[in-house]
């Protein structure tokens, strides 16, 4: 390794969503809060550099409407097998961070953040990488680290890797992508690529049907690559979660990296939360018994601090094993517990879940909505949120619901692992994991859960180990500044 002295090290952050100005995902809380927790470090943390993190995101129509003071900062054209399209790029602030949207026909011809389909969202996200990776050289701004994210942007990483042979200006330039769910690789986007005369990847360690799809076209070229849990790294090399690139991806394990994801630690705040009615601290839980008693109204569920709440809010997905949440509730007694399910998705799962609440209408409830207010309500008044994952590369949920007291219930997959002290092996428990291959392993937990949360006391002591956790920005934003240092050294 070459030792380099930087003053500012520049690094483009590319996302198909970011936290405030379109989120659907994670992945929005992620390019939210990331580049702006860059940004925060401390110079003298940072060996000295400073970290000058911009931000890209396409410039959807539900940003334009939002009314954000932008300005015009450049435009070109992007190369196809037709005709040029044409690329604006506007720029805007999140905080201290700048912001480029960017904007063309493809990204107008889509609503929404996404589409029905991946054909339908490719060129969209095509057009935007290739104008990602133009951005930096009509401005002037020398780029030393491009991070990209999911399929949506890895045609950026997959064309800088052959950029840096034909441009000086991106010779010195290094790349990353970080997958956050890995079964997402863009199949669909092959006519689109063609489209903008990228090639198909050609290493032979690769499956061949893999070299033509986006999210292995970026892992492949990137300097290097990063899921968002250090569990989800080690799951990613197996073939329960590979997708049938676990062989490939093992070629790749020496610069393969878990970070965890961080939490928005001022977004998500039971002490300064505006849409819960009594603010508390794990210095104060017994304020939390207001918050329980106002979601029990508002559910119009019996008004009682000693019945415990169970919880799930989130994707209605098989992913998230929203169909053995159902399984293991209708096994409970139907008495001595409450339940609420919030969130949208499948159908079939949704209309499962309907069907269990018209079944038990006394302690079940069923909301099929989008609803982030009411989101936070659940967290600081039900007592144990239920996260059967099938897979989970990182999770937020159970941050979230251990920082407002919530006791997660989860299987032991992912990042869940990474941030859950089950509570019957560590001293320091924070929660109840189980294993997705014991029979009723859900169920068996929660009636684990609910039999300890009959001694207030040891309950207690859960929630204040979970709420003392830090899942903030700050310690993760530390291991990727780490990371860019030792990339550029190479």
């Amino acid at each position: 390794m070459v030792e380099i002295t930087r003053q500012v090290i520049n690094v483009l952050y590319i996302a198909a969503e970011a936290e405030p100005f379109a989120r659907v995902g994670g992945l929005g809380d992620v390019a939210g809060a990331l580049p702006l927790a860059l940004r925060a470090i401390p110079i003298e943390l940072n060996s000295h550099a400073r970290l000058d993190v911009r931000l890209a995101i396409p410039y959807y129509a539900r940003i334009k409407s939002a009314g954000y003071h932008t300005q015009l900062v450049t435009e070109f054209d992007i190369q196809t097998r037709k005709s040029p399209v044409h690329a604006l790029v506007y720029e805007t602030k999140s905080g201290d961070l700048p912001v480029y949207l960017i904007d063309g026909q493809p990204i107008q011809s889509v609503d929404g953040i996404y589409g029905t389909s991946v054909q339908a969202d490719a060129e969209k996200f095509i057009f935007f990488s290739l104008a990602c990776l133009r951005l930096p050289e009509e401005i002037g701004w020398h780029v030393d680290i491009l991070h990209a994210n999911d399929w949506h942007t890895a045609a950026a990483i997959h064309q800088m890797k052959r950029l840096r042979r034909a441009n000086p200006f991106y010779k010195q330039t290094k790349s990353t992508i970080s997958i956050h769910n890995l079964p997402f690789m863009g199949t669909g986007a092959k006519e689109a690529l063609r489209l903008y005369q990228i090639s198909p990847a050609r290493n032979p360690s690769m499956p061949p049907w893999s070299r033509s799809l986006p999210l292995p076209m970026g892992i492949d070229a990137a300097d290097w690559v990063l899921t968002v849990s250090p569990h989800y790294a080690e799951e990613i090399l197996t073939s329960g979660f590979g997708c049938d690139l676990q062989e490939y991806l093992k070629t790749r394990a020496g610069r393969l990296t878990g970070i965890l994801n961080g939490l928005d630690t001022d977004l998500w705040d039971p002490a300064n939360d505006r849409n819960i009615k009594q603010p508390f601290d794990a210095n104060s839980l017994s304020a939390r018994w207001s918050d329980k008693k106002e979601l029990q109204s508002e559910l119009n569920l019996p008004q009682d601090v000693s019945i415990p709440i169970l919880a799930y809010v989130g994707r209605m997905e098989d992913q998230k094993g929203v169909d053995l949440i159902l399984q293991a509730i209708s096994k409970l007694k139907p008495d001595g517990w409450q339940c609420v399910i919030l969130g949208t998705g499948n159908k079939k799962i949704e209309a499962a879940a309907l069907a269990l609440q018209a079944a038990q209408p006394g302690n079940i409830r069923v909301l099929t909505k989008f609803d982030i207010p009411l989101s936070h309500r659940i967290y600081a008044g039900a007592d144990m949120l239920m996260m059967p994952s099938r897979y989970e590369p990182c999770g937020l949920a159970q941050m979230i619901a251990m920082r407002y007291g919530c006791i997660p219930v989860a299987s032991a997959t992912g990042g869940l692992v990474n941030t859950i002290f089950d509570h019957t092996v560590h001293e320091i428990g924070t929660g109840f994991l189980f294993d997705l291959g014991q029979k009723d392993g859900l169920y068996k937990a929660i009636v684990k859960a609910l039999k300890i949360f009959k001694n207030q006391t040891e309950w207690q002591q859960i929630q204040i180990n979970a709420m003392h956790q830090d899942h903030s920005w700050k310690n993760s934003a530390l291991e990727y500044a780490a990371l860019y240092r030792k990339l550029l050294r190479s």
